[in-house]
């Protein structure tokens, strides 16, 4: 039923899903150009508002679970487990409050309406995953960012998309050299749910009727440990919350 819903829905999806990203590119520029980057960011926030909720054409719920009051006043990065591209919009938009960046290929800095230009202009990293020394100088250009401004960065530690859910070991790489920048970072888990079952047949059609989740699990205060002990304690609790 899911997938035969979703030979019908998927061009509305995309028709929707499209439109939002060539509107809001020259709304970006204009902000990003003229007004900077508190009127950027809040164009980009309430794109992702839009976004988020194009699952609803799909028939798609979407809710966001977090009973934390996170600090504003010092970095946090997020680590969350990482099933489609369809994760990304609601961190931004529910997350907002804290300037959420993310670490990218650098590919992706062009030919997408909207999303290459918040990328490329937005504080985020984008990094060449062939270039290791490129790499880690921009984690190191995002690190001071966040020492300076508060933000927070969010990390799918796995390294790749889980196209089965399943989930694979997480990677110490980057959030080790953000927190020889940033040490004193919160470490704050996130869970994601049921995204991957979007794409489950590929990207036609997709599957509808979902309840795709995302929740905000117990901050881990770096202290003394390790960035394997932290990344380790953060894989551990995702986990849990996801039953695996």
């Amino acid at each position: 039923m899911k997938k035969f819903f979703g030979y019908i829905l998927t061009p509305i999806f995309y028709l929707v899903f499209g439109l939002f990203l060539g509107i809001f590119h020259p709304i970006q520029w204009v902000c990003y150009r003229f007004f900077g980057y508190s009127a950027h960011k809040s164009s980009v926030d309430v794109l992702n508002f839009f976004l988020t909720y194009s699952q609803l054409t799909l028939l798609n719920s979407s809710s966001f679970k977090n009973i934390y009051q996170l600090p504003k006043d010092r970095p946090i990065i997020f680590v969350a487990n990482h099933q489609s591209m369809y994760d990304i919009p609601a961190l931004i938009w529910f997350l907002r409050q804290h300037h959420p960046k993310f670490i990218s290929k650098i590919e992706l800095t062009k030919g997408i309406p909207s999303i290459s230009f918040n990328l490329k202009y937005g504080g985020g990293a984008n990094i060449d995953r062939k270039d290791s020394k490129q790499a880690i100088s921009e984690i190191i250009k995002l690190g001071k960012r966040m020492k300076e401004s508060n933000w927070s960065t969010v990390i799918f530690a796995e390294g790749t998309r889980s196209k089965d859910g399943k989930m694979k070991p997480f990677l110490v790489g980057g959030i080790a050299t953000l927190l020889k920048i940033v040490p004193n970072a919160l470490i704050v888990p996130v869970a994601i749910e049921n995204s991957w079952k979007i794409v489950r047949y590929g990207a036609y059609p997709l599957s509808t009727l979902l309840p795709i989740k995302w929740t905000v699990l117990a901050p881990i205060e770096s202290g003394e440990h390790h960035a394997e002990e932290l990344v380790l304690q953060a894989e551990n609790a995702i986990k849990k919350q996801i039953g695996q």
